[in-house]
């Protein structure tokens, strides 16, 4: 089976898993390794089926919601990867697992695609508005012209009051097109991010933030990255391990309403 996968030999590999499965049902690493295999294939829908197998036989299993994650979110459904990725990613915490980074990177997509989701809804309830608004002000132009048939006027006094009109209603859909322009956000101020949410090692918004004996925070996942390479702090040089870690909640909290707000500042 791993021969098959490594090859790039993904159906046969599936096809292989499945006959396992079907030979001890209960080995929720099966139904993880069967869940790779598919996410290879593209095979979301039966991704995820193995993805809640596995959990329903063991609930601790990081790669069961590191993968039930990521076919949610090809299958546009952020907010319930998000929460998968969130799960993975405390277990990859409680367990030191060396995948954090990626988990954690898979965090922040997810973050990010319920940003946009948002923005999406924002933007089709703002061209809804904008065009309610524009048929309101052209049905009202419309009942002031028809009332207009109905008053005692010579030809030319009728013409500059119905010039009148128009140019009034014109000036006023210009004044709701100019306003709803203003509150795009394409047409706002370069967006900057705050220079304490940013990690000093990987220049990008801190997803779960924790601070070192000198007091400097950094990404979780970057200083477990970097704690690989030398048990040393990035910044003092000064002997640094995982137990002298310490979680900061408040900077955490902060960097979460951040990107709650500011979906692309994943990408910073």
């Amino acid at each position: 089976m791993v021969r098959y996968f490594q090859n790039g030999n993904f159906r046969e590999a599936e096809d292989c898993y499945t006959q396992a499965i079907l030979k001890d049902p209960s080995n929720p690493k099966l139904f993880t390794n069967r869940a790779m295999t598919r996410i290879k294939l593209e095979a979301w829908d039966a991704c995820m089926n193995d993805c809640i197998k596995c959990i329903e036989l063991d609930r601790r299993n990081m790669k069961a919601y590191y993968y039930l994650a990521q076919a949610q979110l090809a299958l546009k459904r952020p907010n319930e990867a998000f929460c998968s990725a969130t799960t993975a990613y405390e277990r990859c915490v409680e367990t030191q697992d060396k995948s954090i980074a990626n988990v954690s990177a898979l965090v922040l997509g997810a973050k990010k695609q319920k940003w946009l989701a948002k923005e999406r809804e924002i933007e089709r309830n703002r061209s809804t508005l904008l065009k309610e608004l524009v048929d309101a002000l052209s049905a009202n132009k419309q009942a002031e012209l028809k009332e207009l048939m109905y008053r005692t006027l010579d030809s030319v006094e009728e013409k500059e009051e119905r010039a009148d009109i128009e140019r009034s209603y014109e000036l006023k859909i210009e004044e709701v097109h100019s306003t709803f322009s203003l509150a795009d956000p394409k047409n706002m101020p370069k967006r900057e991010v705050p220079d304490y949410l940013i990690d000093s090692i990987t220049f990008s918004v801190m997803h779960d933030p924790v601070t070192t004996k000198t007091g400097n925070s950094y990404d979780r996942a970057t200083l477990i990255e970097h704690l690989k390479r030398s048990q040393t702090d990035p910044l003092t040089r000064e002997p640094l391990r995982m137990q002298d870690l310490r979680p900061n909640l408040a900077l955490k909290q902060a960097c979460s309403e951040f990107l709650d707000e500011n979906g692309w500042a994943v990408d910073w």
